[in-house]
């Protein structure tokens, strides 16, 4: 996953250096999972190294959109125009084995075009942004070293701000505090106790701990790990991000109102970035995105091998729904949750059961698609583009983009994909917007599905991750 440090000039560049802690791995102190996050954070560190000003910055392409609106088939053709490779930032397709509901390349895209940070993770394990930073910009070196364009391609909106920006100066906990960390909370999460752990670590001095998503015990334990190694919560550490922003902007991460960010982002451009970013977020009109979406989870739980069935894998590991990164994904917490009220029942459903799962599914996905386009809109470096316009010339918009050399990107009218709802009977269609099925329609087109889970989950699984 990690490749070898390359050479290369560039403004702020990455520098990796192995440490000798690692061989404190092998203690035995810690358990598996424990294991593998330190391995994974600390076998390199990061320092800065100061480039000529006079040094040409490297591109870095990074196309973003929500879910379901054609990002990674762009980025798939582009890649073939411009010798490139792709590195994935999706937070689910880390995941071995969870390949529909992420909408994973295919073997043969994957052969054609060489992915990054793709299948690296056992889906019992946790990943975090913080190490998304430092195996992407990695991956990023890599690609650049080899004389090859990095496309970066996701819709994470975390995970690409601090790609771009940087991370924040957050201290790492050294392997006595991890160790510490993990012991104290561990019976708290061997006994469920969420609300319990929450305010051990509020009245360890970080309030906004109570905002973490529920059973999310990995983030809980960083919270405790950052107020023991600095004495401060995360809040009190500087994110990168807003120095690129006027302090007029500063309305929440998931603000919309961006009155003055333009002005703010474009004052403030100048400042250093480690690459030339080249930004696009392909998006369309909601109603089409929405009805696209829908289609999509229906196509995910059609035939054997689909969500459904990677979902039944991660209970058969003896996971449970919302119990970690994985299983907190669209997608597999629903699937989950229903298979889990199937066993119960002794493998049995009703087709109202399913249509109303599905419809959970597809209500889940349409919303996280509003999140992200919400997000997205106060990221001014993006270009947005309309993904119902023809893929040639969005191709040969980006393409050129990438060969221009006067540092500036015009985007034609033709292809620009306006940022808020533009008139009042689209926000009339948005709120008497419905599903309307495709594929599960009649009580006959659910039938193969319900027989699966008659003969997949008629008693519980008994096997443990």
């Amino acid at each position: 996953m990690i490749g070898g440090a390359g050479a290369g000039a560039r403004l702020t560049c990455l520098c990796v250096s192995y440490t000798a802690e690692t061989h404190l791995l092998r203690s035995g102190l810690l358990s598996f999972h424990l294991h593998r996050r330190l391995r994974r954070s600390r076998l390199f560190t990061t320092t800065t190294t100061t480039c000529s000003a006079s040094d040409k910055k490297q591109k870095v392409i990074v196309i973003s959109g929500p879910t379901g609106a054609g990002k990674s088939k762009l980025a798939l053709e582009l890649a073939k125009r411009l010798n490139g490779e792709i590195i994935s930032a999706d937070s689910v397709q880390v995941y071995q084995g969870l390949d529909v509901g992420s909408a994973k390349p295919t073997p043969s895209e994957r052969k054609e075009v060489r992915h990054h940070l793709i299948d690296i993770l056992h889906p019992s394990e946790d990943y975090s942004v913080g190490q998304f930073f430092l195996d992407a910009r990695q991956a990023t070196k890599d690609v650049l070293n080899s004389g090859r364009t990095p496309i970066v391609v996701g819709g994470t909106g975390l995970y690409l701000r601090w790609f771009i920006y940087g991370k924040p100066d957050v201290p790492k906990a050294s392997l006595e505090i991890a160790s510490e960390v993990y012991s104290e909370l561990a019976s708290l999460e061997t006994i469920g106790d969420w609300d319990g752990a929450v305010q051990l670590v509020v009245k360890a001095g970080d309030p906004s701990a109570q905002s973490l998503a529920r059973n999310d015990w990995y983030r809980l334990r960083r919270r405790l790990e950052i107020i023991k190694s600095s004495g401060s919560p995360t809040s009190a550490f500087q994110v990168p991000y807003d120095s690129f922003r006027e302090p007029s902007d500063f309305h929440g991460e998931n603000s919309v109102d961006i009155s003055s960010s333009i002005d703010g982002f474009q004052e403030n451009k100048s400042k250093n970035l480690d690459y030339e970013f080249l930004c696009f977020f392909l998006s369309t009109q909601r109603l089409d995105l929405y009805r696209s979406i829908d289609f999509r989870c229906e196509d995910m739980l059609s035939g054997d091998d689909g969500i459904l069935s990677e979902a039944s894998w991660l209970l058969d590991l003896g996971l449970l729904p919302n119990s970690n990164s994985a299983t907190r994904a669209i997608g597999y917490r629903q699937a989950m949750e229903y298979l889990l009220k199937c066993r119960e029942q002794g493998g049995q459903s009703s087709a109202r059961d399913f249509i109303a799962f599905l419809s959970e599914f597809q209500k889940a996905s349409r919303n996280f698609a509003k999140r992200q386009l919400t997000w997205f809109r106060n990221e001014q470096i993006y270009h947005w583009i309309d993904a119902s316009k023809p893929l040639e010339k969005v191709l040969k918009f980006i393409e050129d983009s990438y060969h221009d050399e006067t540092g500036t990107i015009t985007l034609p009218k033709s292809l620009e994909m306006k940022k808020d709802i533009s008139n009042r009977k689209e926000t009339s269609d948005l709120k008497a917007y419905r599903p309307r099925n495709r594929l599960f329609v009649e009580r006959e087109d659910i039938s193969g599905v319900l027989e699966w889970i008659r003969k997949n989950h008629k008693q519980p699984s008994l096997s443990v991750c």
